[in-house]
């Protein structure tokens, strides 16, 4: 036979007390064996097993009419066995082992089919949790449980585990040796959520679909109008929330906002309404003393992890559908749920306090360069020796003071007394000077005048590296943890530093408000802009808050969503067509922008040409005129 990969595993449920450690397989083949491994088969689909992996997991208690024997199963399958001591102290380890194993043939498989043989109920949630914590199972993984349980403990069963009622399952129910009933567990249909007989298996008819029904039906193309719960919390400007209250005075929450409007979307094209499970916002675990945020920063810590899981805590547990609003996709993160389709790349930015100037007498000193101001003093210093030689006689007490001292008078702006019989040499000499004098002084007040209104403000610091040099602090909302994490994990010697500088504060306003020239807060770049726009700007447009020109992170980001969730590749496919109508919405804007600049014409210049036209006939006339006067 060509079977390319097939494993078998023999489950031994833990909760089974003092078990065998080894328990003895049947030799004997029955009636009843054969019958089950035909309806498994046939359920299974036994075209694609050379393509695929079969794990069995077996309770060992179950009556051996149903417990499949290896021999026979070998000859469908190759088997690999692996048993567990439950009476084991490490018998817990052992099962986690075991499913990690399982995982491991899945994940090299092309395609993976389970098969769960067990009667017992405890067995069944056992495997059904254990499956779920070790992440055995996803929607291309088919999973078939075969049991002679009651069907009405075997409807219990089925909806009351995520495995077996959101997950890709379905029930062979054995009747009796020659016919068995296949169920599965729809959580989303025109009749709400119930379990439905799929088809019927006999050994004289083989399988019979039931009506218009398929195996392993898909759950999640129609949510047929359930509602399904999310998670999300305000976060501008992908999550708005308004409430108003209704005339008969009821709250009416609405939600804008890019995501909410996807939800909305996303809602609609799978047929569902959601309902925003209620959550406390970010402050949810406040922050009473800043004082005690820098001493107990351990504490701190922990008591933002459990505010900030409110969102994506409820999206792990499974009690939320999904957290509607994007997440960055980080590794840290994708360790507690898994993200969906990555529709956006978002940029972190940081920020800080713009640079302020002090009054200062040194301001006087701005509006000319220090090359200026060399010469200035070295002219000042050579000058009035040869204003001394040039312009005082003998008669005259003047001297270099004296001489020094008009001179500096003159550049502010003070006249210079001059006597009579002065030779055209001392003339010269103070004409140059005054006019030496009005250049400077005219420069130097202009200047200090556009240096008043326009002042020269310090370099603020626009890139990541300036930033690592200079910062002291770096500040980032509480969902920030993972960020550190992530920087401090990273290999890059700035982020490290990062990683290290970097503390957590209540909320994007306590972060604003600490930002100064050696302080820094790190935030998504639309939700700061937006933040600095609404909280920090004035009336006149100005505000005391920059944003760094290079971007302090930038990463893919998505919907937090469960780990393997079986609705993810709906989704998916959802984001996919928003971003293909992004794409394309785009394009159509950028040909309209280029179509605009096109080169004039004869069409756009018939106006021109038309009057141009007019006025030479106009002139013509005039000048026709003109010469039949003449003529008369």
């Amino acid at each position: 036979m060509g079977i390319h990969i097939a494993t078998g595993i023999l489950w031994l449920c833990a909760l089974v007390p003092k078990s065998s450690a080894r328990l003895p397989l049947e030799t004997s083949i029955g009636e009843a064996a054969y019958s089950a491994l035909q309806a498994i088969n046939a359920v299974l689909n036994p075209e694609t097993r050379d393509f695929c992996s079969l794990l069995l997991f077996r309770d060992p208690l179950t009556a051996s009419d149903i417990s499949l024997d290896l021999k026979l199963l070998s000859e469908q399958w190759s088997v690999r066995e692996f048993e567990v001591e439950t009476d084991s102290e490490n018998a817990t380890l052992d099962i986690s082992w075991l499913i990690a194993e399982a995982r491991k043939v899945r994940n090299s498989s092309y395609c993976t089919r389970v098969v769960v043989l067990s009667d017992d109920p405890a067995f069944l949630a056992s495997f059904a949790e254990s499956s779920l914590r070790g992440r055995l199972l996803v929607w291309a993984t088919r999973l078939l449980v075969v049991t002679r349980l009651p069907l009405q403990e075997l409807r219990r069963l089925l909806a009351s585990s995520w495995t077996f009622s959101m997950m890709n399952a379905m029930a062979l129910r054995i009747e009796d040796a020659f016919s068995s009933g296949v169920y599965s567990y729809l959580p989303y249909s025109p009749s709400g959520a119930r379990v439905v007989r799929v088809a019927t298996w006999s050994s004289s008819r083989g399988l019979t679909i039931a009506g218009h029904r398929q195996l392993f039906p898909q759950k999640f193309s129609n949510f047929h109008g359930a509602t399904v719960n999310i998670t999300a919390l305000p976060y501008r400007p992908y999550w708005i929330e308004k409430t108003k209250v209704a005339p008969n005075g009821t709250a009416v929450t609405t939600y804008t906002g890019s995501d909410a409007l996807m939800m909305h979307a996303m809602a609609q094209a799978l047929n569902f309404t959601f309902h925003v499970l209620p959550s406390k916002d970010w402050n949810e675990v406040g922050f009473q003393d800043e004082t005690m945020l820098t001493v107990m920063l351990s504490l701190v810590e922990i008591l933002v992890m459990t505010k900030v899981v409110v969102v994506t805590k409820k999206v792990a547990e499974r009690e939320s559908f999904i957290a509607s609003v994007v997440h960055l996709h980080l590794p840290q993160r994708q360790k507690i749920y898994d993200f969906t389709y990555n529709y956006e790349i978002t940029n972190s930015d940081f920020t800080l306090a713009k640079p302020s100037l002090r009054p200062s007498w040194q301001g006087l000193y701005y509006p000319l360069s220090n090359e200026v101001w060399l010469c200035i003093l070295f002219v000042l210093l050579l000058t009035p020796f040869l204003a001394t030689l040039v312009i005082c006689n003998r008669e005259s007490e003047g001297d270099v003071k004296t001489m020094s001292l008009k001179l500096i008078g003159s550049l502010l702006g003070q006249s210079m007394a001059s006597g009579r019989g002065e030779s055209g040499g001392s003339r010269v000499f103070v004409a140059s000077w005054l006019v030496f004098a009005f250049v400077v002084g005219t420069a130097y007040r202009g200047n200090l005048t556009a240096a008043l209104t326009l002042p020269k403000y310090p370099p603020r610091i626009e890139t990541v590296a300036q930033l690592a040099e200079t910062v002291d602090r770096l500040l980032a909302p509480p969902y920030g943890k993972d960020v550190r994490d992530f920087l401090t994990q990273s290999e890059s010697k700035i982020f490290q530093v990062f990683g290290s500088k970097l503390e957590l504060v209540p909320d994007i306003l306590s972060g604003l408000k600490q930002a100064s020239n050696r302080i820094s807060y790190i935030e998504s770049d639309r939700f700061v802009r937006l933040a600095i726009v609404e909280h920090f700007t004035l009336a006149d447009g100005s505000n005391s808050l920059y944003v760094g020109r290079e971007k302090f992170l930038t990463s893919i980001a998505g919907l937090p969503v469960p780990h393997d969730a079986p609705y993810k590749p709906q989704i998916d496919r959802f984001l996919m067509m928003v971003i293909e109508r992004r794409s394309e919405t785009a394009a159509e804007e950028t040909e309209a922008t280029e179509g605009n600049a096109k080169a004039l014409s004869v069409t756009h210049m018939q106006g021109p040409l038309l009057l141009l036209l007019l006025g030479l006939m106009a002139a013509g006339l005039a000048f026709l005129a003109e010469v039949l006067a003449g003529k008369a």
